[in-house]
């Protein structure tokens, strides 16, 4: 499995990617889901996300996995004084938890790194209790995210949004929405694992 190009390292790590992560991307990409209880972070990076979601949502217990070790010594430093934190190395299409074990699961432009993004479904919807909501947002396959990715030549298969919707039903997710957002290079999604 892929890890981030140096491009990706150095944006995922940088200052202005951490004030607008935390600022601006985490509310739109939550859409009003709840974070509470026991929460995992797909391919959280160097914790930029994770830090703005521990800070607004103190009832819960936030896990951080990447499959990068770059990014999940970063987050380790970063989280190294937070009891609510844990930082792991997991493959998304092998995650390490039993199933079950989390009430939410989050995915912030990630899923199009991992290149079974299918099989990071399928997993995603193991390890969700019954009620559980998987919520997030990553780019649309397009003529530019297509470009901008082979422009830093990072490993990748962007997903088409008429791809995302049926492939969360499979899993056996419901009440899957996608909406496309930014132009239509970027979707939200949400979907609920049925009790």
């Amino acid at each position: 499995m892929p890890v981030m190009s140096i491009a990706e390292r150095w944006f995922c790590q940088s200052p202005p990617w951490r004030w607008v992560a935390g600022r601006l991307v985490l509310g739109w990409a939550l859409q009003g889901v709840p974070l509470r209880g026991a929460v995992l972070e797909l391919g959280g990076g160097s914790g930029a996300m994770a830090e703005e979601t521990i800070r607004r949502h103190p009832d819960c217990e936030l896990t951080v996995t990447d499959l990068d070790r770059v990014m999940v010594a970063a987050a380790e430093r970063r989280f190294a004084n937070e009891p609510r934190v844990t930082v792991r190395h997991a493959d998304a299409t092998a995650l390490p938890f039993t199933e079950g074990s989390f009430d939410v699961v989050v995915s912030h432009l990630m899923l199009h790194h991992v290149i079974q993004w299918r099989q990071a479904l399928e997993e995603v919807s193991r390890v969700l209790r019954p009620g559980g909501r998987f919520v997030g947002y990553d780019l649309v396959a397009t003529p530019l995210t297509k470009g901008l990715h082979w422009a830093d030549r990072s490993p990748h298969q962007l997903i088409f949004r008429h791809q995302l919707r049926p492939a969360l039903s499979q899993t056996g997710l419901q009440a899957a929405e996608v909406r496309t957002a930014v132009g239509r290079q970027a979707m939200r999604f949400t979907a609920t694992k049925p009790y």
